[in-house]
C-alpha cells in the first residue's frame, strides 16, 4: 500500500483494539496528509496513530516518548505529546505511537498572515527550544540521520550530486556553498534542535504559527540543520526576520545553507526527468542558496 510496508485502517484498528480495547471503538481513518517517514491516522476526534513505516524511522518512538513530554512544557508553542505506545503485533514489527491531535494547518504560504511575523515567532520557539538543558539527551546518530553532527558525513553524497548536475545547475557555485559549509566548523556546546523545521511540520491557525510536530530527527548537537526553512520557505524581509531572531552567527548560517543546499541537490539528482514538481521546488530552493551565499561574499569582500 505505501511501498514499504502495508499499513492500512484495518490493521491500525486491530493494534489499537488488541493492545488499547478502551479505545477500540474508536473510528479509525487516514490523516489526508499522512506524511512519509510515519504512517497517520485518525483515532476518534481527538488522538491520533502514528506507525513507522521503515526500520529507519522505528528508531524514533522510543526517543518521542522519553523527551517530548519534558520538552513540552518548555516551549512557547505547543509539540505533540505521546499518550500511549503500541508494541509489535498483527504482523506490524515495530514500535508504534498514540498522541493527542493538535488542531491546525500546514504551514502553506497561502495560510501564512504574515511570513516576516511567522518567521519571528518560530525563531523565538527555536531559542527556547535550544536553551533546555541537553543533559542525557540524544545525540546525532542513526535515529536522526545524523543530523546535528558534522556536514561531512554527506560529503560524498553531495560531491556525487554535483556532479550529477553538471549542465543543469550553476555546479562551480554549489560547490563553494558546499566547500563554505565543511570549513564553517562548529566548536558551540550541543544544544536541542528539532532536526526537520519544514512548513509540513509546522500548524498555523489564524494566519500564525500555532504548534510545531513531528521531532523525529530531534536530538542534540549543532543546530544549523534547523536553519534550512530560511531558503525553503522564507525570502527577503522573512528571511532576515528568521536570522535576527536567532543566535546564530556567520558560520551557522553557512551550515545552514549546507544542510539546504545538501537535500535540494540529493532530491534534484534523484527526480530529473522524474518528478516535475520536485525538480522545480528543489531548483529554487538551490537558486535561493545560491544566492544568499553570493550576496553575503560580496557583502564581506565591501
Amino acid at each position: 500500500m505505501d511501498g514499504k510496508l502495508n499499513i492500512d485502517t484495518a490493521l491500525v484498528s486491530r493494534l489499537v483494539a488488541t493492545q488499547f480495547p478502551r479505545w477500540k471503538d474508536l473510528a479509525v481513518r487516514p490523516v489526508a496528509s499522512g506524511g512519509w517517514d510515519n504512517r497517520t491516522f485518525h483515532l476518534g476526534d481527538e488522538m491520533l496513530v502514528r506507525l513507522p513505516s521503515a526500520a529507519a524511522y522505528s528508531l524514533q518512538v522510543e526517543k518521542e516518548h522519553r523527551w517530548l513530554p519534558r520538552l513540552a512544557p518548555l516551549l512557547p508553542l505547543p509539540i505533540p505529546v505521546p499518550l500511549a505506545m503500541g508494541v509489535p503485533a498483527e504482523n506490524y514489527p515495530w514500535h508504534w505511537s498514540i498522541y493527542r491531535w493538535i488542531e491546525g494547518e500546514t504551514a502553506k504560504r497561502e495560510r501564512i498572515a504574515s511570513l516576516s511575523q511567522f518567521a519571528a515567532s518560530l525563531a523565538e520557539f527555536l531559542v527556547a527550544l535550544q536553551r533546555i538543558d541537553p543533559t542525557g539527551g540524544p545525540p546525532p546518530g542513526k535515529h536522526n540521520f545524523f543530523r546535528g553532527g558534522p556536514l561531512s558525513v554527506y560529503d560524498d553524497e553531495t560531491r556525487e550530486a554535483i556532479a550529477a548536475l553538471d549542465g543543469r545547475i550553476d555546479t562551480e557555485a554549489a560547490g563553494a556553498v558546499w566547500e563554505a559549509a565543511l570549513a564553517a566548523t562548529w566548536h558551540g556546546a550541543p544544544v536541542w534542535f528539532h532536526g526537520d523545521v519544514s512548513w509540513g511540520n509546522l500548524l498555523v491557525r489564524q494566519g500564525r504559527l500555532s504548534a510545531v510536530i513531528d521531532f523525529g530527527t530531534s536530538g542534540v548537537g549543532d543546530p544549523s540543520c534547523d536553519l534550512a526553512i530560511a531558503w525553503t520557505l522564507f525570502d527577503g524581509r522573512s528571511r532576515d526576520a528568521f536570522r535576527a531572531g536567532l543566535p546564530a552567527d556567520e558560520a551557522m548560517w553557512a551550515r545552514g545553507r549546507g544542510w539546504t543546499l545538501w537535500k535540494a541537490l540529493i532530491t534534484l539528482a534523484g527526480h530529473i526527468d522524474v518528478n516535475p514538481v520536485e525538480i522545480e521546488k528543489s531548483r529554487h530552493v538551490i537558486d535561493e542558496v545560491l544566492a544568499d551565499h553570493a550576496r553575503g561574499t560580496s557583502q564581506d569582500g565591501a
